[in-house]
């Protein structure tokens, strides 16, 4: 099994551990629930580095992720900023999704998710071909997420910038950017595993608390942020997973990966929703849902700490009523559609 380098830490610290797409990684370090409310109200710092980072190299880099990516790479070309974005096959059925990072002077990094890292890597060394771009895959890299409030005022500890929503800062080996997948301000800190592990410590030593995974999942929840595999998959495409905004069809010259298919999917009967219950019992990915006039499938589901009550994702046809239900063990519960993001929509 993988593991990263701040496995003996996690091991040290009481952290629960799993095994997460062939990684051994923290769960929880003994309260879930404890866990999330810090980040919610705090800040909580959380090892990430099973995640996969990429640098391109070449002069080609712009026209690769133009034709990589259905996000709109000249959005961020004068600017040292994080894109988000699907990756998309042919068909327009969602691969991964991940972040580019302008990292100045035409040099980008893309990090996506641990589970399709070697899907990615072969996928993106074959589009790269065509542009005499190089794909580097940083297989020992650190990836530090800094979450929540307070996140801010623990970064400047460690170093004064004045980093925005989704700015990127560099220094050598080093990048920080403002970026993150709990719902909250927070920093994604990516360097060498040397580096990072100084980083780390650091952080534990002003105070802040690890955090697992756990709750990087009820936080994201909360945020209405997709998981990939399971609120989307090779067989869903970014306008029935509440992705239409990353794709960006006004360049007609730009023909990106999947851009064909997407023409005919734009007005999807289908969509990813938000509902929750007020009733006991977590509804999971795959129950289904029954409503007046159609069904649909549950794509995640947890117990939020923050609202107290049941939430999810689901997807369901765009039409669809305010209320549905779904059973759970045999009994029904009843459901209320609502926004995907939570924090929005419930406070």
């Amino acid at each position: 099994m993988n593991t990263t380098y701040l496995n003996a830490f996690h091991h040290a610290e009481g952290g629960n551990m799993v095994d997460f797409a062939g990684w051994e990684m923290p769960i929880n370090y003994g309260s879930q629930i404890n866990e999330h409310n810090l980040v919610r109200q705090e800040v909580g710092v959380f090892d990430v580095s099973h995640m996969a980072v990429f640098d391109l190299k070449g002069d080609n880099q712009i026209s690769f992720l133009e034709k990589l990516l259905p996000n709109n790479i000249n959005k961020i070309k004068s600017l040292k900023k994080a894109l988000y974005s699907p990756l998309l096959n042919y068909k327009g059925g969602i691969l991964d999704d991940l972040i580019v990072y302008h990292l100045g002077d035409s040099n980008f990094r893309l990090v996506s998710n641990c589970a399709t890292r070697e899907q990615n890597k072969k996928w993106f060394n074959e589009i790269a071909s065509e542009f005499n771009v190089e794909v580097d895959f940083k297989s020992d890299y650190s990836i530090i997420a800094l979450q929540g409030p307070s996140s801010k005022a623990i970064l400047d500890k460690l170093i004064q910038t004045n980093i925005k929503n989704f700015e990127v800062y560099t220094d050598s080996n080093l990048m920080i950017a403002g970026t993150g997948y709990t719902g909250e301000k927070g920093f994604e800190i990516i360097s060498d595993k040397t580096k990072g592990e100084e980083i780390w410590h650091e952080i534990i030593n002003h105070g802040v608390k690890p955090i697992g995974l756990a709750a990087r999942d009820t936080l994201r929840l909360e945020a209405g942020l997709n998981l990939y595999g399971s609120d989307m998959t090779e067989e869903n495409h970014p306008y029935d997973s509440n992705l239409s905004w990353t794709v960006d069809l006004k360049s007609k010259d730009r023909d990106f990966i999947g851009r064909d298919a997407l023409q005919t999917k734009t007005d999807s009967p289908n969509i990813l929703c938000g509902f929750y219950t007020n009733e006991r019992g977590v509804l999971r990915s795959g129950a289904k849902i029954s409503y007046e006039g159609g069904s649909g499938t549950i794509t995640s589901g947890t117990w939020s700490p923050t609202f107290k009550k049941n939430i999810g994702l689901c997807r369901i046809d765009r039409n669809h009523p305010n209320e549905g239900r779904a059973f759970l063990r045999d009994k029904e519960i009843n459901l209320f559609f609502c926004e995907t993001n939570f924090l929005k929509y419930l406070k």
